[in-house]
């Protein structure tokens, strides 16, 4: 895997703020399946970790469309950053 500056630095503490939350929320999970907590209520946190998680991802994704994507326009590179962002899309998806 090639390595290429990040696109998403203007954007770095808003999502270091949102990784903490998440550490956060994942850590009260450990501490509801310690304690015994029902199960529904853990269930409901584990989707908001994910949806959080989400939100990271597509915070990188816009800045990555924005910076590595548009800036190919017109070069050789053009096609090959398109379909990256396509596979990263995909995996999104999943």
């Amino acid at each position: 895997m090639e390595h290429h500056q990040c696109s998403y630095l203007n954007k770095k503490e808003n999502i270091k703020v949102r990784l903490s939350r998440i550490e956060g929320q994942i850590k009260g999970i450990e501490k509801m399946i310690e304690e015994g907590k029902y199960c529904v209520d853990v269930l409901n946190q584990i989707a908001a970790v994910r949806a959080a998680l989400k939100k990271v991802g597509l915070i990188i994704l816009r800045e990555h469309t924005k910076g590595c994507v548009l800036n190919s326009k017109g070069t050789r590179k053009e096609e090959e950053k398109i379909n990256e962002l396509m596979e990263l899309i995909e995996k999104f998806l999943k």
